[in-house]
């Protein structure tokens, strides 16, 4: 879909207008991006059918972006944009997703040294010119040196969030075609992997010919790496790989299960294969000459005598042996899922009113909805005080006298600052059903005295939820420095639920935090951080990264009733 691409050109917009100190429009650019992002209509299909009245009917796209929107369909560019990068010729985007570095430093560095791009930043760096800099020095030249090398180490993977769309047009495409009888995702898609390499597609077809032919012309293909009767490789125009692999009918199972991986699951299971006198590969189970196993996956396990394994779970874990003694868990599913508890609305930095929330929540099936604006310490966020909770409060309660059949809690996202104390007197967190706690600033402490920071915090009887435990941004920011068991000792002692952060750019917890979590008795919530109602579908990707860690329904508080959610908290 084009969505994608007007959207990242939307956000460069909002940058370099940001870097000229322009009000107002910034915002406009953001906006309009995000709502494209989470648009679940083709942009262009809309423009097809509706022309361009049809752009402008969308909630927050006004006569201004329509136009560019529909300068794009057309010509496959946007004339505004060029003129913004030919006044200032930098790769803004590559620059700011250095963290610590927005637009305007992004101007000052080119300005002063005229740094173009992430090689021209990285000498920068080496060669010491930035901390000389008015505004920078040493610490931010050492913190800007050390976020590019974690760029750099997380360099050429591509978010789950941003390729599963993709991979499921092309799905739809592919499945429509009377040529092809049977297709599926495997690889690192299929593990909802946090990070995508690349993407791996199967087929079954009785004319491969023609689907590889079809393949290699689909839209967005901008390279073809090679092309052959039985496998094909393309780059997309986002930037990644795929390959499209057609196979017999009868090695389908096998097929599916040994591009699925891990690389690590994989050999694991051939040598338990080995051991039985069997021989294991992508074409089937064999046994001497004989085929033993190769239409299902199904097949190839139970004649290992190792009940299915989801494919979530395939990282040579423990998920083997598991499987071996029927020890696997019963993994979370999204229908499992009754609330979410961390959502934005538009009294600090969401689009959407209280009620505009919840409508949309009960649309998706759910019971109840938590409120939880940011608090005053997030100034940038427009961060709600006392007298601003209790107002919402009061709204909150009213909505819940006119709403059948679902609950709005009223929560709120504090801030635990440095010294580990919440930015909100206990006086108004009392009144809330719960709150939640997140660290968002001073990210660089030690790890002692980061986690002391957050265990106080902890402490605090009205915290229920540690938001974003680890504070990672995916490809931008790694985790900070904590002693993660004496997180979790800290959370059963205090009754403190972990989240899960369903955001793709987050998904913190990690999977192997979140399966320590469950060992150790701590409770999850998995929430979508939404700041617009689309964005409370993100929930799917929390719950891929819940089933990656071992977590079952049980495990997590907002597969519980309203009634019984916050009962033992």
């Amino acid at each position: 879909m084009k969505n994608r691409e007007i959207a990242q050109i939307f956000y460069e917009i909002a940058e370099f207008l940001e870097m000229e100190d322009i009000a107002f429009r910034p915002y406009a650019y953001e906006r309009a991006a995000v709502i494209l992002e989470n648009l679940k209509k083709d942009i262009e299909e809309v423009y097809e059918a509706e022309g361009l009245k049809g752009l402008e009917s969308i909630s927050g796209i006004g006569k201004t972006i329509a136009r560019r929107i529909e300068e794009y369909l057309k010509t496959g560019r946007i004339k505004y944009y060029q003129e913004l990068k030919n006044k200032t010729p930098v790769k803004v985007s590559e620059l700011t997703a250095v963290e610590g570095l927005g637009p305007k430093t992004v101007k000052t560095l080119y300005k002063e040294l005229n740094i173009k791009n992430l090689k021209d930043l990285e000498k920068a760096v080496k060669n010491h010119r930035i901390a000389p800099l008015f505004g920078f020095g040493e610490k931010t030249e050492k913190n800007i040196l050390e976020a590019i090398k974690f760029l750099k180490r997380s360099g050429g993977r591509f978010l789950l969030g941003d390729i599963l769309p993709e991979v499921e047009k092309l799905q739809v495409e592919l499945r429509g075609l009377k040529q092809v009888d049977r297709l599926s995702v495997a690889g690192s898609v299929r593990r909802r992997k946090e990070t995508i390499g690349d993407v791996d597609l199967l087929a079954v077809s009785k004319k491969p010919d023609q689907v590889m032919d079809i393949f290699v012309s689909l839209p967005g293909v901008i390279k073809i790496w090679g092309k052959g009767r039985t496998k094909s490789s393309v780059r997309m125009k986002p930037g990644f790989d795929i390959d499209l692999r057609v196979v017999p009918e009868k090695s389908y199972g096998s097929a599916l299960q040994y591009f699925t991986g891990s690389k690590e699951h994989n050999i694991a299971l051939r040598k338990i294969a080995m051991d039985k006198g069997l021989k294991l590969n992508e074409y089937g189970l064999f046994k001497g000459p004989r085929m033993i196993g190769g239409r299902t996956e199904e097949q190839i396990y139970r004649a290992m005598g190792i009940k299915l394994i989801p494919p979530e779970l395939r990282e040579d874990s423990g998920e083997i042996e598991a499987g071996f003694k029927r020890k696997l868990p019963e993994l979370i599913e999204l229908k499992d899922i009754k609330g979410d508890l961390h959502c934005h609305s538009n009294w600090n930095g969401g689009r959407d009113s209280i009620l505009e929330l919840a409508e949309y929540a009960k649309a998706k099936g759910y019971e109840y909805l938590g409120i939880s604006d940011h608090t005053k310490f997030l100034r940038i966020e427009h961060g709600l005080d006392e007298r601003q909770l209790s107002r919402q409060g009061r709204e909150i309660d009213k909505l819940n006298k006119k709403l059948k059949n679902f609950k709005l809690f009223k929560g709120a996202e504090t801030n635990i600052l440095k010294d580990g104390s919440i930015d909100i007197k206990d006086e108004t967190l009392k009144k809330l059903d719960y709150a939640i706690a997140g660290v968002h600033s001073n990210l660089k402490m030690n790890r002692s005295e980061m986690t002391d920071r957050i265990i106080k915090a902890m402490k605090n009887p009205y915290i229920k939820i540690l938001a974003h435990p680890t504070g990672r941004i995916l490809k931008k920011r790694d985790e900070y420095y904590v002693y993660f068991d004496k997180i979790l000792r800290a959370a059963k002692e205090f009754k403190v639920v972990l989240e899960i952060n369903a955001s793709p750019y987050r998904l913190d917890l990690n999977d192997v935090k979140a399966r320590a979590a469950v060992a150790s008795g701590v409770k999850l919530s998995i929430n979508s951080d939404a700041h617009r109602k689309e964005q409370m579908d993100l929930m799917e990707f929390g719950v891929y990264q819940a089933r990656r860690g071992w977590v079952e329904k049980k495990d997590v508080i907002n597969c519980f009733s309203s009634k019984h959610i916050f009962k033992n908290l």
